[in-house]
């Protein structure tokens, strides 16, 4: 049998140097197949400084140093040798990305709105292995599903790190704006080296180049607000230029609309999306409807710039068993480690050609998280907080192959709205796990608490159960989160390290001028490792989204890993990052504190180049 190997992104060295006080920090990117092989030579104005052996990682503190300074790296493979671009010195930890924000609107009931930078993803549309940003602008009208009223248009833009705006794509009057309408997907679905975008589009869309799709004349919000009627459609856009290459009438359709909860247009718009390795080898694109009652995942591959349908999952006909289990967000993972990946809808999980590999049956939630979270426990893991209460597991932990519960917290009289898991406490083996609920808060007279991967209750505060984030120079990772003003429904971002000596959460990175989105979940824009090392980069609108700022980790590390962006795992997370109730990406290895388990994975992949 032949090996299967997944497409995965050619990527450039990613070198990033940042002034801080005692010289010059650096750090480049490890491609996947370079990890366990390759040796690097850090250059300063042509001169070397450093060697690094196959086992080193790739950062370094230049004392020597300057602002003026120009670094490169070269790589050493066999008899290979590869020489990065030189780069110049950023002199804080962090740069901005200008936008052009779109202008205020007019509702038909008199409405101003305007505009911020909300959800990003990334991808490479000029083949120079370097990501791209793309931006959905949110207008301040924007709304939840369950409430009445018009909104703005809402736009997705693609800029370069620069700044230079390559398109816009403006999504129009017939669809709504707010968490559960947009859910868009980046990624070089056809294997050519060049990201492309799918999203639902409808009536007087108009793509990157100016053509309007459907009908423009045409305008089906009621008068609350909501898109009831009119065609409903799904468009592969070209990432390089934003023109639409293929659009096809979604699927599933509205149908009747009481078969999805309720009749007033809440549950019946409730979308996810998702990027999956189906074959193994090639990545799928999955658009869904529905999780409160009917659910339906539809699986896409793009073939010859058309958008082409793999397999349907209907919780009104082949997957009953899907009916009512989806959550807020969705995973994606071989939760069987054959090769394939399964698709994690809330407690229900579809294998990769569709079919149901179990439900648990919890039922909807608003967190999910996959990774190998208990140590002892062999593969993977999900942990989900469940909204029904009471409820036997408010929230809880299992196996993600068989759906065998490993520990619950039962809920009496609440809706655990928030919960995490991160290897975030070296006192405890594995992850840490902890939900946000009022009433758990009282579990533990007199303390609040959270939980080490077998269940039991570890004494200390109930932390911001929002994003984790790898930033420090350990393994264990951070607490990404915002200083919330209920004023702005927003906050400054920050990053915080959780001191298990004090029992105290210390601030590591308050990002002034920035806001975070999407109200008390305090999400970033966007959290990724977009180049240096394996560490992740975090990105937060400033606080008039004139632009996005970009920071990156100045702290030394002394553990190699190849880019998170080279396992696919963590690579479609980020792409699903901006569906619904974004969630962080996690690996589908262990990275954590307890360094003598981790088994770093080196697969076989194809890193793609632009034909």
């Amino acid at each position: 049998m032949t090996e299967m190997r997944r497409n995965l992104e050619a990527l450039d060295r990613g070198l990033v140097a940042v002034k801080i006080e005692s010289g010059i920090f650096l750090s480049w990117r490890i491609a996947i197949n370079e990890y366990e092989s390759t040796t690097f030579e850090l250059y300063r104005n042509n001169k070397l400084i450093a060697s690094f052996t196959d086992s080193e990682n790739s950062n370094y503190l230049d004392r020597d140093g300057k602002v003026d300074s120009r670094y490169y790296v070269k790589s050493i493979t066999g008899n290979k040798e590869t020489v990065s671009k030189k780069v110049s010195v950023l002199e804080q930890p962090y740069f901005d990305i200008p936008m052009n924000k779109p202008k205020d609107g007019v509702t038909p009931t008199g409405e101003l709105y305007t505009y911020s930078a909300n959800d990003l993803s990334i991808g490479d549309v000029t083949g120079d292995g370097r990501y791209e940003i793309f931006v959905k602008w949110y207008p301040s009208n924007a709304k939840d599903n369950a409430h009445d009223g018009y909104t703005g248009p809402t736009y997705l833009d693609c800029y370069t790190l620069e700044g230079e705006q390559l398109w816009r794509i403006d999504l129009g009057i017939n669809i709504r704006s707010g968490a559960h309408y947009t859910q868009f997907l980046v990624y070089d679905f056809d294997g050519d080296g060049i990201a492309e975008l799918i999203c639902k589009t409808a009536d007087g869309t108009i793509d990157g180049i100016g053509k309007v799709i459907g009908d423009q004349a045409m305008d089906y919000r009621n008068e609350k607000g909501f898109i009831l009627e009119g065609p409903e459609y799904l468009t592969l856009f070209d990432g390089a230029t934003g023109a639409a290459l293929d659009t096809i009438n979604y699927k599933p359709d509205r149908g009747a609309p009481g078969s999805w909860g309720d009749f007033d247009g809440n549950r019946i718009d409730r979308f996810l999306a998702g990027v999956a390795y189906l074959d193994g080898e090639k990545a799928s694109a999955l658009v869904c409807r529905g999780y409160y009652t009917r659910a339906v995942v539809v699986a896409y591959d793009v073939k010859e710039n058309k958008l082409v349908e793999r397999w349907c999952a209907d919780s009104s006909d082949n997957v009953p068993e899907l009916a009512g289990q989806g959550a807020h967000s969705l995973s994606i993972a071989d939760v069987d480690q054959d090769g394939f990946d399964e698709i994690v809808y809330g407690s229900a999980v579809i294998d990769h050609d569709g079919s149901l590999l179990y439900s648990t049956g919890f039922g909807h939630g608003d967190a999910l998280h996959v990774g190998d979270f208990d140590l002892d426990n062999p593969g993977l893991e999900i942990f989900m907080t469940h909204e029904e209460s009471p409820h036997e597991h408010g929230f809880e932990l299992h196996d993600a192959k068989t759906g065998k519960v490993l520990f619950s917290v039962p809920s009496e009289s609440e809706d655990i709205g928030r919960g995490v898991a991160a290897d975030i406490d070296p006192r405890y083996k594995g992850a840490q796990l902890w939900g946000y609920a009022p009433e758990l808060n009282e579990r533990v007279p007199g303390t609040e608490s959270f939980y080490t991967s077998k269940g039991e209750v570890i004494d200390g505060p109930v932390l911001p159960a929002n994003f984790v984030i790898w930033w420090d120079g350990d393994l264990g990772r951070e607490i990404l989160d915002h200083e919330f003003d209920p004023e702005q429904q927003a906050g400054v971002g920050t990053i915080y390290k959780w001191n298990w000596l004090t029992n105290e959460a210390d601030l590591l990175l308050r990002a002034d001028g920035t806001l975070s989105n999407n109200g008390t979940k305090g999400n970033s824009n966007l959290q990724a490792d977009l180049f240096g090392d394996w560490r992740e980069e975090v990105i937060w609108r400033l606080a008039d989204s004139s632009a996005l700022r970009v920071y990156t980790t100045t702290d030394l590390s002394e553990h190699r890993l190849y880019t998170l962006m080279h396992d696919s795992q963590y690579r479609v997370a980020v792409a699903w990052q901006n569906v619904a109730y974004n969630q962080p990406p996690h690996p589908s290895f262990y990275i954590g504190f307890d360094k003598d388990q981790m088994n770093v994975p080196v697969p076989d992949v194809n890193l793609i180049q632009k034909k």
